[in-house]
């Protein structure tokens, strides 16, 4: 290969020798895989009615801070759900009695799991 270099003003033509490298070339890409697809997974969770209040999030039931037959308000705090080192206050929705606790302190609960129904 010529190159044209000007050092001080001065051209000077140059022959160079260049070696040719070998390039690494990508290896095969697999997209999806050959491997058949893990079967679907499911997770259950206790059926709720009209009146439950449900858990917003995965966790540990923390504190269960009324009875059963107890009357509460609306927006009063039921009980308390630990997830990730935080704690998450459960409110009533509306006033009424607390017909049924379906959990006791240090359960796991998932996310939509009824926790209270609500009579």
């Amino acid at each position: 290969m010529k190159l044209k270099v000007t050092v001080n003003g001065i051209a000077y033509e140059i022959e160079v020798e260049v070696e040719e490298q070998e390039r690494p070339t990508l290896g095969a890409v697999v997209i999806g895989g050959g491997a058949a697809a893990p079967a679907p997974t499911t997770a259950s969770v206790r059926a709720t009615s009209a009146n439950a209040v449900v858990a917003p999030l995965s966790g540990a039931v923390a504190r269960i801070l009324v009875a059963e037959g107890d009357q509460i308000a609306e927006g009063q705090v039921l009980l308390v759900l630990e997830a990730m080192k935080m704690e998450t206050e459960i409110t009533a929705p509306h006033k009424g009695t607390v017909g049924k606790i379906l959990v006791k302190e240090r359960d796991s609960v998932a996310g939509g799991e009824a926790l209270i129904e609500l009579a």
